[in-house]
């Protein structure tokens, strides 16, 4: 500092008054001067550019600012002048932070890469304490210096410097001095060290706790850290850093004391563990291994075999079952395998062989009992499961005593109201199980028992009252299982209805249709007439019977000869039911009303099949009314037969209209002649829809065209053709073509021409018929109307459309028929024998319709035939 401050007065000469060139003071060197520093010139020498900043300097010694920029301005001298630069300056300033800063980190970089004993380290050293003297409230110095320190390997003066900058900083800026000093001493093997460090530093951050154990984990420290991880997860309070939940820190802190047992000292660990368990139910299977696991780890085998055995006994879901007996599993193995070695070592000896085979009879019984201890565990996951039970009855074939008490178990614990399944079938298997063995009191025991038990449906009771009648059948006790039918279907003494959940099922069942059959089927084969008939009364009466119940009884009353008796069981089941369900009954009592009287009691079947129509569905119509017509047909009048055809074909649905007029047309040429279906067929054509009324449309002009009525044909030809797009009809345009060609001549075919051109142009304006009708046949034949093009749409599939139609449009233009000079008109009356006469004269003026290349016939071949006898009817005489 004395040799600094020399340096310093030397360049910073006084100015003394006279001096100079006499005008006036002024810091101009004068001889004397110059002679008294020659001698330290190569020390005092000044680049140029310093001189202005020495003026600067003299002009503002106290200018952090100038100072900087000179110091900048040096930096590229020697350290000497920097280092004696800064020196000057803190002179000056030594409360300036930025030039202690400057200074310092200069000072750093100078011993950068030297070795650490170098006495350079030593002057940075001094340099630092003699700013903290100044700046010891200014964190980052402190920080600088402590990093300085580590970098040195200088430990206890490290410590020491990191603690005085902990005293000497505010508590605020602490969080910036901890985790250098936490890193450091985490950098060395010094664990009680780093251990008192971590103490005081979770009483200023408790939420670091983590960190502090992660520490204790690494270096061994196990005790600590089970203590400390067991604070954290006692404290409800403490919120992860890590973002660990309570349940994850727990996990770790039985994972610590399973592991290590034996370094765990100052906690219980079994009492640690159990109590997570009722802590963190979802996760008992982890837990219970973990007990385990601490027990074998300590060498206590038979507490871990007993830790097993309770887990099995007591998890609640398969997913935490399968983890404990997995890992009891390889505990038994693991145990047998370390046996087996040691009896090979030591040689065979009969107390470890004994031993040996104890071990291995009981891991053989232990994966013979899991099926076992798997059904125990869903039945206490859910005790009212009665297929669980059923299951295990099934695991304890073959031993009678576990199968009772397991039935006894079951039907004591199903609670009906909870079960899941028919809770029933307990009762019942149990029963059939003393059934088998041949003990039958005791199966009647637990029936009767069962027939006590508030079930929670009806259907319930009632199949054990069914199993108890088809018990007493099995074993032939017929009287008795009459006894027992009758006794279930008796009036209790209060009644309620089927469906009121709030009485008991015994009060609801006199009305179990599934009894009650049973009962009906009883008596039919073991009772009298008189008794059966009243079964069957009582169930109509009840109001509980089904279609089939009334169609049984109807068919029992009719198997004695009661034939008015079944009528009216007819009529009282359908008293009871609406449509649809009551179709069955309606067709059976018709038919076997039909067949029993036929028309010997006509206006009674008439009225019969009237009120079975008034208010029938169309769905069910169709058969009512084929019925109705046979009848009429058979017993009636053809009229009325007719007239009941006609109001089916408004009655019946509009699919299946076709079929009815059909049967209609077909019935009336067989009754009134084919002249008579002309009406029919003009109404079906105007009802149908375009596909069926094209269909009988055909029909209707083929039949006139037997008839010889060519005119009435080709009008029905000209009718139907608005129908007819020629696009998707063509086998009607060559059904028409074709009548023409025999029929008719070439003003005939023009017209038909004309119309033809005249419906494609109608639907042609149609473009969005028009579309659909093209996009249906492309894609019936060769997919859609983009296969045909791919790779295009929009307005590329609209322009194969109109291709399209220009394409049959010129196929119509070619069917045109070549002109002639005359025209010969073909008699469509007059007696088939003269047509016949002038069949094999030639024809001058004939039309030739055929091909070019084809040569042109000599004759036109015309078709004789006789007129059909069913034109006539009934009106000829055989």
């Amino acid at each position: 500092m004395a040799d600094a401050a020399e340096m310093a007065e030397r360049e910073e000469p006084p100015a003394e008054p006279g001096s100079g060139s006499g005008s006036g003071p002024g810091p101009g060197p004068g001889p004397g001067l110059e002679l008294e520093l020659e001698p330290e010139r190569p020390e005092l020498r000044f680049e140029d550019e310093d001189v202005q900043h020495e003026e600067e300097i003299l002009r503002n010694p106290f200018s952090v600012r100038c100072w900087l920029r000179y110091a900048q301005a040096r930096q590229k001298g020697p350290r000497q002048r920097l280092n004696l630069l800064f020196e000057r300056a803190l002179r000056e300033l030594p409360g300036s932070y930025k030039l202690w800063y400057q200074y310092l980190r200069q000072r750093r970089q100078q011993v950068k890469g030297r070795c650490p004993t170098d006495p350079a380290y030593e002057e940075a050293n001094a340099c630092h304490e003699r700013a903290l003297v100044f700046m010891h409230k200014m964190p980052r110095i402190w920080l600088d210096y402590c990093q300085f320190l580590v970098e040195q390997g200088r430990i206890t003066r490290t410590r020491r410097t990191f603690d005085r900058a902990l005293r000497a900083l505010p508590i605020t800026q602490h969080h910036r001095v901890w985790p250098l000093y936490l890193q450091f001493v985490r950098r060395y093997p010094l664990p009680e060290t780093a251990v008192r460090v971590y103490r005081r530093f979770l009483k200023l951050s408790p939420e670091s706790a983590e960190e502090y154990v992660g520490y204790l984990r690494s270096v061994g420290r196990l005790d600590e850290a089970a203590v400390r991880l067991a604070r954290l997860v006692n404290d409800e309070r403490f919120v992860s850093k890590e973002g660990k939940s309570n349940y994850q820190l727990w996990q770790e802190l039985c994972e610590l004391l399973s592991q290590h047992p034996e370094r765990v000292r100052s906690l219980d660990a079994g009492a640690i563990i159990r109590g997570g368990l009722t802590r963190f139910t979802d996760q008992l299977g982890r837990l219970w291994g973990a007990l385990a696991d601490c027990y074998i780890r300590s060498g206590h085998f038979e507490k871990a075999r007993d830790v097993y055995e309770e887990a099995v006994q007591t998890v609640m879901t398969v997913r935490d079952f399968t983890q404990v007996f997995d890992s009891y599993a390889q505990f038994e193995e693991s145990v047998i395998a370390a046996k087996m070695e040691t009896v090979a070592e030591l040689g065979k000896e009969e107390d470890e062989e004994v031993e040996l085979e104890l071990r291995l009879a009981r891991f053989e019984q232990l994966m013979a009992r899991r099926p076992l201890l798997l059904n125990s565990v869903l039945l206490r996951q859910n005790p009212h499961n009665v297929h669980e039970w059923h299951k295990r009855v099934q695991l304890y074939q073959g031993r009678p005593e576990r199968i009772i008490n397991t039935y006894t178990e079951a039907v004591r614990t199903v609670d009906p109201f909870k079960a899941t399944g028919r809770p029933h079938g307990l009762w019942v298997a149990f029963a059939r199980f003393y059934e088998d063995n041949g003990q039958l009191d005791d199966a009647r025991t637990i029936l009767t028992k069962a027939t006590r038990v508030r079930f929670r449906q009806v259907e319930d009771l009632a199949a054990v009252w069914c199993e108890f009648g088809e018990m007493e059948l099995r074993h032939e006790n017929y009287d008795e299982a009459l006894r027992i039918l009758r006794k279930a279907t008796a009036l209790p003494a209060k009644r309620a209805e089927y469906f009121d959940s709030t009485e008991p099922v015994q009060n609801r069942l006199y009305k179990s249709l599934k009894v009650w059959s049973m009962l009906a089927d009883l008596e039919e084969s073991l009772g009298t007439f008189q008794s059966t008939k009243a079964v069957y009364d009582r169930i109509l009466d009840l109001r509980i019977a089904t279609p089939q119940i009334v169609i049984n009884y109807g068919l029992f009353l009719e198997e004695h000869g009661y034939f008015e008796e079944s009528f009216k069981a007819y009529e009282r089941g359908i008293a009871l039911f609406r449509w649809p369900n009551v179709a069955d009954i309606w067709h059976t009592y018709l038919t076997k009303f039909v067949t029993r009287y036929g028309g010997r009691k006509l206006e009674r079947a008439r009225d019969l099949f009237e009120q079975a129509l008034d208010g029938c569905p169309p769905k069910y119509a169709k058969t009512i009314y084929l019925l109705y017509a046979r009848l009429e047909e058979q017993f009636g009048l053809a009229r009325h037969a007719m007239a009941v055809y006609e109001r089916a074909t408004r009655a019946v649905l509009p699919a299946q209209r076709h079929d009815m007029f059909n049967i209609y047309i077909k019935r009336a040429a067989e009754l009134y002649g084919v002249t008579h279906t002309r009406p029919i067929y003009q109404k079906a054509i105007e009802v149908l829809g375009d596909d069926a009324a094209r269909e009988l449309c055909l029909r209707f002009a083929d039949m006139e065209c037997k008839l010889g009525e060519v005119d009435r044909a080709r009008a029905i030809y000209t009718y139907c053709s608005q129908i007819c797009d020629p696009r998707i009809t063509g086998t009607f345009w060559q059904t028409w073509k074709d009548f023409e060609i025999r029929h008719g001549n070439e003003d005939t075919i023009r017209e038909m021409l004309r119309i033809k051109r005249s419906v494609q142009a109608t639907y042609n304006t149609q473009v969005n018929f028009m579309a659909s009708q093209m996009l249906k046949v492309y894609s019936n034949a060769t997919g859609t109307v983009s296969d045909l093009a791919p790779g295009q749409s929009g307005l590329d599939d609209m322009k194969l459309l109109e291709q399209r139609a220009e394409q049959l449009a010129a196929e119509a233009q070619r069917d045109l028929p070549p002109p002639k000079d005359k025209v010969l008109f073909v008699r469509a009356e007059g007696p088939r024998e003269a047509l016949a006469a002038l069949s094999p004269q030639g024809n001058p003026d004939e039309i030739d319709l055929g091909d070019e290349d084809e040569p042109e016939p000599d004759e036109v071949p015309l078709e004789q035939k006789r007129v059909p006898s069913s034109v006539f009817g009934g009106l000829k005489d055989d």
